[in-house]
């Protein structure tokens, strides 16, 4: 199966860590960038589509700029990003350049993507590039972002990508070899898991969280980014990419790196994108006999079976769903306001149409806006 995955993947979004590209000693990495190029050509020269998100702009900057530490303040971040950024897309252009190869520069902020008119603009030029071979090259625009629009660390970049163009597979190229059974700066013995079928809480639990000056996080945000793309029905590749020939060995059916399957169904655009883009702006929690109803029996979510109420928020906006231990079983697209939800619930909707006149919904979540995690 993993070696039918691999070399079958058409579509492939790669994710490039800044510990690859750039470091704090020399800035860029220039023959990294060329050797990465070479390995990325030749996977695509067997008909593959190859969209790469690459890390390692702020890295550069902060070298450009004679910075002794990585900036704390988000003003010298920006700056630095600014600075970095165009150097790192130039060496990509250089780079891919020597091989006939055309790129462009892509930044998303998470407005583009939680924007869902937006969403569909960025794929429809993202589909475009594609079509005329060029290989778009994707980073986070640091330079605006601040913490509400910010994606937050390039795996998870990387896997909206992957929803974004419906790709095949998605691949995390960094200094880490993939899963291992036990954290092997500790145990030596750990050895490394060439193929996870399903993330269970033993599986994100064994994915503690590292980092380093290049880079933003460790194994558990790259673990989180499979989870997210399984939802979709999409694998991915955890793989070192410090070792040299190994990208176009793994994807040719080689020893190498840690393949997370999919889920066995694939969640609809529209709902992965209500389920793992959109950040909730509250919360309600239901009964049991709701939870059952919703999560079971595929209904509507009524306001006779909600407890309680956690804002604000407005009519459309996205939010939590939790059952009475507090324990988030979906998310939805909610079709009133906060105050609204909380003067309606527990009521059935003759009683609503008493009280409060009669609601433009008779849902407070419509099930096709509705998913259940």
């Amino acid at each position: 199966m993993r070696d039918e995955i691999l070399k079958s993947a058409r579509r492939v979004v790669v994710k490039i860590g800044s510990s690859l590209v750039s470091s704090k000693e020399s800035g860029l990495r220039p023959e990294r960038i060329d050797r990465l190029a070479d390995e990325i050509a030749a996977i695509r020269s067997n008909g593959r589509e190859i969209l790469l998100v690459s890390s390692g702009a702020i890295v550069s900057g902060i070298k450009k700029l004679g910075l002794k530490e990585y900036p704390k303040s988000l003003p010298v971040k920006q700056a630095a990003a600014a600075v970095g950024q165009s150097r790192l897309m130039w060496a990509y252009e250089k780079s891919f350049e020597r091989l006939g190869i055309k790129v462009a520069q892509i930044l998303l902020t998470h407005h583009d993507l939680a924007d869902r008119r937006r969403f569909l603009n960025a794929r429809h030029t993202l589909a475009a590039l594609i079509g005329f071979g060029v290989i778009p090259v994707i980073n986070e625009n640091d330079t605006v972002a601040v913490d509400e629009i910010r994606v937050g660390d390039n795996d998870s970049l990387a896997a909206d990508v992957a929803h974004l163009v419906d790709a095949d597979l998605l691949i995390i190229l960094s200094d880490i070899n993939g899963l291992f059974t036990e954290d092997p700066r500790i145990n030596p013995s750990a050895t490394l898991i060439p193929l996870i079928p399903e993330i269970t809480e033993e599986v994100e639990k064994r994915a503690g969280m590292s980092s380093t000056f290049e880079g933003t996080g460790g194994m558990a945000t790259k673990v989180r980014a499979a989870k997210k793309v399984g939802e979709y029905g999409v694998a991915s590749l955890i793989l070192n990419g410090q070792e040299a020939g190994l990208l176009p060995i793994v994807l040719s059916g080689g020893d190498g790196g840690s393949l997370f399957l999919p889920k066995g169904r694939r969640m609809t655009s529209r709902k992965h994108w209500i389920a793992f883009t959109l950040r909730p702006r509250g919360q309600i929690t239901v009964d049991r006999g709701a939870v059952e109803a919703l999560a079971q029996r595929g209904k509507s979510l009524l306001a006779s079976g909600i407890v309680g109420v956690h804002g604000p928020f407005e009519a459309g906006d996205p939010v939590s769903c939790l059952d009475q231990d507090g324990k988030e079983f979906a998310k939805g697209l909610v079709n009133f306001s906060s105050d609204m939800v909380a003067r309606m619930k527990g009521l059935k909707t003759t009683e609503i149409q008493q009280h409060l006149g009669l609601p433009e919904y008779e849902e407070v979540i419509h099930r096709d806006n509705l998913v259940i995690l």
